[in-house]
């Protein structure tokens, strides 16, 4: 029976069992696109990054949800390049990962062991806020833009916690666009326990119903946030119910910084 290796990560994470799950799996060469699908099927959590060899310090790199096959993923990253540096040995300044839809996305240890990965960060435009977004998420924004993501600006970062949305109705709403940004809203606040935002991520457009910790929602924040309080870095904490993640971000002009650490919880081999 063919195994391949395998790793489960809880990234963005200072210990098991904070930050966000994935998956990552060394190829030598990419399966089957319906394989792949089954096997993050299968390891149902919120992403699973495969990766293959191209070149001295380079890896292709794609991640799956257990339902689709996404253009960006930072939580992922941030959890193969751990595997990399931790796991399998790389020693190098820097990790390039090359992807499909969102270019290359380079990775780099600190001096002090987090992780730093560069990542685009694409341009937002402030949009109304509809009776049918405000019903969905269970309360009304004070503002919203739209980009990658729906973005979603409450007041507090009480409202934040508290919110219940509901998945369904969130499923068939989105930010302006087609495919996969249909149905993932971001929900956030200025402020928190010693963090600059608070934020919540909801993804049923993607097969997930809240993600513990979003890289890729946090190059939206990072530009609406530098929009609206004109900050340029700043600590975020995402607020999952029971998990919770700390994400720190610095915007350089189309291209934000994001940085974290992970740690290994599971690994093994997958049999096919």
């Amino acid at each position: 029976m063919p195994t391949l290796p395998f790793y489960q990560i809880d990234a963005f994470a200072s210990k098991p069992f904070e930050g966000n799950q994935a998956c990552v799996m060394p190829l030598d060469a990419f399966l089957p696109d319906e394989t792949l699908r089954a096997i993050a099927a299968e390891n149902n959590v919120a992403e699973t990054a495969y990766i293959v060899p191209s070149g001295e310090g380079v890896w292709t790199l794609r991640w799956f949800t257990p339902a689709v096959e996404v253009p960006l993923c930072g939580h992922a990253t941030l959890a193969t390049a751990h595997v990399l540096y931790e796991e399998l040995g790389f020693s190098g300044e820097s990790i390039a990962f090359d992807t499909v839809k969102s270019g290359r996305l380079t990775v780099r240890r600190l001096d002090d062991g987090r992780l730093e990965m560069d990542f685009p960060s694409g341009p937002v435009t402030e949009i109304p806020v509809t009776d049918e977004v405000a019903t969905a998420l269970g309360a009304r924004p004070a503002q919203a833009w739209g980009g990658m993501f729906y973005a979603a600006r409450f007041d507090t970062p009480d409202q934040v916690h508290a919110l219940a949305p509901d998945l369904k109705a969130l499923k068939d709403l989105g930010a302006p666009g087609e495919g996969w940004d249909r149905g993932n809203f971001g929900c956030f606040a200025a402020g928190g326990d010693g963090v600059d935002v608070t934020s919540r991520f909801f993804a049923p457009g993607s097969g997930i119903d809240e993600d513990p910790a979003t890289g890729s929602w946090h190059t939206m924040l990072a530009r609406v946030m530098r929009e609206r309080f004109d900050l340029d870095a700043m600590s975020c904490f995402q607020a999952y119910p029971g998990r919770g993640a700390y994400i720190d971000t610095k915007l350089q002009g189309d291209r934000v910084k994001l940085i974290g650490q992970s740690v290994t919880v599971i690994k093994g081999s997958f049999s096919l």
